[in-house]
C-alpha cells in the first residue's frame, strides 16, 4: 500500500448528544485545526458506546446526529476530513476479530482503565468480552485507516501503548502492513463544569455549544466561584476560582489581566465577573448557533454527510483489508 502524501490522523468520540464546551476544547476544536494539515478521519464511536451501554441503545441514533451537527457547526469540513459512523464500516469488526486472534488476555487485563472502570461503573454488568476487548476494537479503528497519529493530551499517551503492541505483533507475524500509531499531543485546556468538577453530562454541569444566549447566562450565573469570597469586599484568587479558566478561553489577554487584578483586590465582584464572561462567551458562541440553525434548516443534510463519509471510509477500509488478507495469506 502506498503512503499518503499527508500523514493520517484518526480520532472518534462516543455519541453522547450535543457537544459541550469540555468536548469542544478537549477534542473537537483540535479536529478542526488539524484538518488542513493531515488526512483526517473522524468518527462517531457508536460501537464503543456498546461496550458499556449495550443494555440501552435508545439514544444512540439521535445522539449521533446531534453530535455531528455540532461538529459541522464549529467548522469540521466533510470536504477536508472523512466524517463517518464507526458501525457503518463493517471492516472495523473484521479487523478487530483478526487482532483478537493473537492479542493475549494479559495485555487487556493490565490496561489501567479496565479495572478503574469496573469499579466506577459497578452498577453495570461489564464482565463481557466486548468490554475487556475495548482496546482491540480501538486498535482496529486506528489501523484500519493506517493512522499515523491519534490526537491526545499528554496524560493519555499510555492508552496508545497497547495499540502499538497489537500492531507490532501483527507486523511481526505477517509483515509490515500498519504504521505504529503515535500520540499527536494537542493542547487540552482545563474546562471545569458549573460545579467545579470535570464537565460531564453525567454530572449535569455542562454548557453546550448550542445553548441559547439566555441558557448560557443562567448557567454562568449559577457557577461556583472562589469560596473565600463570601462578601463582595473579600479579595479572591483567580487561580482557585471556577470561573477564571473560562475567561482564559473567552476573554482577551488584557481582559484576563484586568480581571485577575480586580479579583485579587476585590475591585471586581463575582457577579460582575460572571456578566463579563457571559458577554464574551455568547459573542463567541453566536456564530456557532447561527451555523447550527443553517444546518438544521436542511433536513437530511447530516445524514448525507455521514453516508458520503461512510462510502469514503469503506473504500479506505477495503484497501486495508486486502493488504491484511494478502499478508496473512487468506483468500
Amino acid at each position: 500500500m502506498s503512503e499518503p502524501a499527508k500523514k493520517t490522523v484518526l480520532s472518534g468520540l462516543r455519541p453522547t448528544g450535543r457537544v459541550h464546551l469540555g468536548n469542544y476544547w478537549g477534542a473537537v476544536k483540535n479536529w478542526v485545526d488539524l484538518q488542513d494539515r493531515y488526512e483526517c478521519r473522524y468518527f462517531v464511536a457508536d460501537l464503543h458506546a456498546l461496550t458499556t451501554d449495550y443494555a440501552d441503545t435508545s439514544a444512540i441514533r439521535e445522539s449521533t446526529l446531534e453530535a455531528v451537527t455540532d461538529w459541522l457547526s464549529v467548522g469540521l469540513d466533510p470536504e477536508k476530513a472523512v466524517v463517518f459512523v464507526q458501525s457503518q464500516v463493517p471492516q472495523t469488526a473484521e479487523l478487530a476479530l483478526v487482532f483478537g486472534m493473537f492479542t493475549p488476555l494479559g495485555w487487556l487485563e493490565r490496561v489501567p482503565t479496565y479495572k478503574e472502570q469496573l469499579q466506577e461503573l459497578r452498577e453495570k454488568d461489564l464482565g463481557t468480552y466486548g468490554f475487556l476487548g475495548y482496546p482491540v476494537l480501538m486498535t482496529a479503528d486506528i489501523a484500519l485507516y493506517r493512522g499515523h497519529y491519534v490526537p491526545v493530551g499528554k496524560d493519555q499517551e499510555s492508552h496508545l501503548e497497547i495499540c502499538r503492541e497489537i500492531v507490532r505483533r501483527f507486523n511481526g507475524l505477517y509483515g509490515e502492513v500498519f504504521p505504529e500509531p503515535q500520540a499527536l499531543f494537542t493542547e487540552t485546556p482545563k474546562v471545569p463544569g458549573l460545579d467545579g468538577r470535570k464537565m460531564s453530562k453525567s454530572y449535569e454541569n455542562t454548557i453546550a455549544l448550542s445553548d441559547s444566549a439566555d441558557d448560557v447566562a443562567k448557567k454562568v450565573m449559577s457557577m461556583v466561584t472562589d469560596p473565600r469570597r463570601a462578601r463582595r469586599s473579600d479579595p479572591g484568587n483567580p487561580d482557585e476560582c471556577n470561573l477564571f479558566p473560562f475567561h482564559r478561553l473567552y476573554s482577551s489577554r488584557e481582559e484576563c489581566a484586568e480581571i485577575d487584578r480586580g479579583c485579587r483586590t476585590a475591585a471586581l465582584g463575582c457577579v460582575d465577573c460572571k456578566k463579563w464572561l457571559i458577554r464574551n462567551m455568547n459573542a463567541a458562541l453566536e456564530p456557532v448557533r447561527a451555523k447550527r440553525a443553517e444546518i438544521t434548516a436542511k433536513p437530511g443534510y447530516v445524514r448525507e454527510v455521514l453516508e458520503e463519509g461512510g462510502v469514503k471510509a469503506r473504500a479506505l477500509a477495503t484497501e486495508t483489508m486486502k493488504a491484511v488478507s494478502g499478508a496473512m495469506k487468506l483468500l
